[in-house]
Formats: C-alpha cells, sequence, structure tokens
C-alpha cells in the first residue's frame, strides 16, 4: 500500500489551479474537438495539478476532497473547455466508484504508483458466467467517456445463476488493456470526450472486482473509509450530480462571452450603436444570469447534502437522495435556457465556426441529455416521494 504525508491542498487551491489552465484549455479546445480527444499537453496538465486524484483516497496519495470541490473545479475547466471538464468529472466520479471495491481490487488500481484514471458505463450491457474465482464477461459498453486515457474502466455487467437467470446487477473493473476501443463518438457536441464504445471479448474478471450495484446504491457494501467520509456519500446523487459541473460553467462561460461583447455589437436594424443600451437585452441578460445562479444554488445545496451526510457518517434519507437528483435536473435545465437566451441576444454570428459560443451551446446540448440528469426523470422520482406515491420508475436515487 501507497501511504502518504504530504498535506492535502483546500478546495479553494483546486479550484485555483483549474481556474489557471482555462487559457490552456481555450488554447487547446478547437484542437480538442477536431481531433475528438483531449491533447496530450492538456492531460498532461491536469495530472500535473492533481485534479484527477480528487477522489483517489489518500492512502493511495490521492486527495480525497469532497462533491463541492469536484462540481466547483469542473465549472472552473468547463469555462476553458466542456469536454476537458467532462471528462475530470467522469474519471473522479469513476475514480471514487473503483474505492468502492474491496481492498484488494483498490490496490491494483491506484497502488501501481501510476496516475489511475478510470472511466466506466454504467449499463449492463453484457453477458456473464461464473467460473472458479470470478466471471467471464462478455459485452459492449457504449459510450465511455474518457476512454483514450484511461488505465482502468468500471462496467455494469448482470450476474447470472447456473441457469442463466439474472439474480444480481454488478460493477465490474476491468484494465483498459483487457478491452477494444470501438471508435463511434461522432456527435453535434462534447465530440472531444472520446466517449466511444469499449468492448469485451470473454475477459475473465476476478471476484474482488465485482461487486452489487443495488447494495452499492442501498451503502450496503463494507468500505474501508477515509477520514474525511468521501466514500460514505450516497452513490446514485453522486453519480447525477458530477454531471452537472461542467454545465455550470459552460453556462458561465456563455454568460461573459455575451456580456464582453455586449458593449460594442450593435443591434442591426435598429438604432441601438450596442447591444448594452437596448432595455430588451439587459433584461434578457439579466434573465441568463439570474437562472445560472439559479443551477449553481440548487448544484451547492445538493452537494451540500451529499457531503454533510458523508462527514456526519449517517445515511441521506430518501427524500434528500430524490431532491439531489432533482437538483441536478432543474440545475441543467436553467443552464440550457439560460444559453438559449444568450444566443438570442448575440445573434446570428453565436454560429460561426470562429465563435466558441457556438461550441459552448454543442456541448451543454450534449451534455445536458445524458439519461441520468434528465430534468423530468428527477422530478418525477422527487414529485411521487413528496406525494407518498409508493410506485418507483428507477432504483437509482
Amino acid at each position: 500500500m501507497t501511504a502518504t504525508a504530504t498535506a492535502v491542498p483546500t478546495a479553494a487551491e483546486f479550484v485555483a489551479r483549474a481556474a489557471a489552465l482555462r487559457p490552456l484549455l481555450r488554447e487547446h479546445a478547437p484542437r480538442i474537438e477536431a481531433e475528438r480527444r483531449i491533447t496530450d499537453e492538456v492531460v498532461d496538465a491536469l495530472t500535473d495539478a492533481g485534479l484527477f486524484k480528487l477522489t483517489v483516497p489518500r492512502r493511495f496519495g490521492g486527495h480525497e476532497t469532497d462533491m463541492r470541490t469536484l462540481v466547483d473545479v469542473s465549472a472552473e475547466l468547463a469555462e476553458g473547455d466542456g469536454s476537458t471538464s467532462w471528462v475530470v468529472a467522469v474519471v473522479n466520479t469513476c475514480n471514487w466508484l473503483a474505492a468502492l471495491f474491496p481492498l484488494q481490487a483498490q490496490e491494483e488500481v491506484f497502488g501501481t504508483g501510476t496516475d489511475a484514471r478510470v472511466t466506466g458505463v454504467f449499463g449492463p450491457t453484457a453477458t456473464s458466467r461464473r467460473v472458479d474465482g470470478g466471471w467471464r464477461v462478455s459485452g459492449r459498453w457504449y459510450y465511455n467517456s474518457g476512454a483514450w486515457h484511461s488505465t482502468w474502466a468500471v462496467l455494469g455487467l448482470p450476474l447470472t445463476d447456473e441457469s442463466g437467470e439474472v439474480v444480481d446487477q454488478a460493477m465490474a473493473l476491468v484494465p483498459r488493456g483487457d478491452v477494444e476501443i470501438q471508435d463511434v463518438w461522432h456527435v453535434a457536441g462534447m465530440r472531444g470526450t472520446g466517449s466511444n464504445c469499449l468492448i469485451a471479448e470473454d475477459v475473465f474478471v476476478p471476484e474482488h472486482r465485482v461487486i452489487s450495484v443495488p447494495r452499492a446504491i442501498d451503502g450496503a457494501l463494507p468500505k474501508v473509509h477515509g477520514d474525511t467520509g468521501l466514500f460514505r456519500s450516497s452513490l446514485a446523487p453522486l453519480l447525477a450530480l458530477g454531471l452537472a459541473g461542467p454545465q455550470i460553467g459552460l453556462g458561465r462561460a456563455a454568460l461573459k462571452l455575451v456580456t464582453e461583447k455586449a458593449g460594442t455589437k450593435p443591434i442591426s436594424y435598429t438604432y441601438y450603436e450596442t447591444q448594452a443600451d437596448s432595455v430588451a437585452v439587459q433584461l434578457e441578460v439579466a434573465e441568463a444570469a439570474m437562472k445560472i445562479d439559479t443551477a449553481q444554488l440548487h448544484v451547492r445545496r445538493a452537494a451540500a447534502d451529499i457531503d454533510e451526510a458523508a462527514a456526519g457518517g449517517g445515511d441521506l434519507d430518501v427524500l434528500i437522495r430524490a431532491r439531489v437528483r432533482a437538483d441536478s435536473g432543474h440545475a441543467i435545465k436553467n443552464v440550457l435556457e439560460a444559453i438559449n437566451t444568450l444566443l438570442n441576444v448575440h445573434g446570428g454570428g453565436s454560429f460561426a465556426d470562429s465563435n466558441p459560443l457556438q461550441r459552448i451551446w454543442r456541448d451543454a446540448s450534449t451534455a445536458g441529455r445524458h439519461a441520468v440528469a434528465t430534468p423530468a426523470v428527477g422530478m418525477e422520482i422527487y414529485g411521487k416521494l413528496l406525494l407518498g406515491v409508493e410506485e418507483r420508475i428507477t432504483p437509482f436515487v
């Protein structure tokens, strides 16, 4: 086991490191999009800043921070490039998942002396059969963000009995070298995430690298806790909220771009010499800013719910878990609405290839449709619990 006595930087220091990388991210953003993967220079800079290790256990040299730090860091990065922010959020979320596995598995992932970058797909799009010492797994998993840069993957799979009946849903930790990447990520937005398909053909996964998803959702796994309580965090809320940080940053980037240009950009076919002179523009910009603020406030409340329960050693109440899912979706919905308003203000020039605003719009629109953070689903889950409706539409709460 790798021990460390190095002092962990504060949350503010990590956010400052992320902010300091924004010029590099803006410079590389067109290339990241064109090559459909994060550039090596950016990966190295993120690694040097320790931003892939926010959720790695301290006993392995990680930082073991909290949810608020993760969403704030990913928001800062998204002001520079959405794809980079998304990959950092996903890697940290999946590193956290890897730390839920038995200590032997954690040693294999984090104890090698190299920086681990775990990515993953939760959907059980695979087959499995029990063999001596573990499982034989085959499957295809779409879409694995950060696939090009990962060292391990955490993958969903059904567990079957001797008759082939599914008896549990599980997550398996698989080394990157045991799976192939199929390059399928040809999309309108978040192009640089490299969210490709992972393929496994009869891969052996030992028992200690397979855990039950329902038990993980219920917090029933035996975990090796650090001092911070990070690994006591509720699984489903943490995974949902982890996708909101990049959206906040994309909204802030759009607002900054539009307001900076409004002081010199005229409104065509009117007497206004600048957009900033227009009361209509003033109202729309204020509305967009308030929606972004609303999103940020909901995200921070949700992060506080997760972090406070984890640090206190208690279980997050099911109603609060549902509210976190609703908060996540509501935040994303508000950011998307704000960006659309800002596009209306900025006008047709928003869609020029040379204008970063069109990439922000495409990135936010693509990321905002991730199934885990769908606003309507989150609201339905929360509304049923508020009204005492017993019907459940998902175990993922």
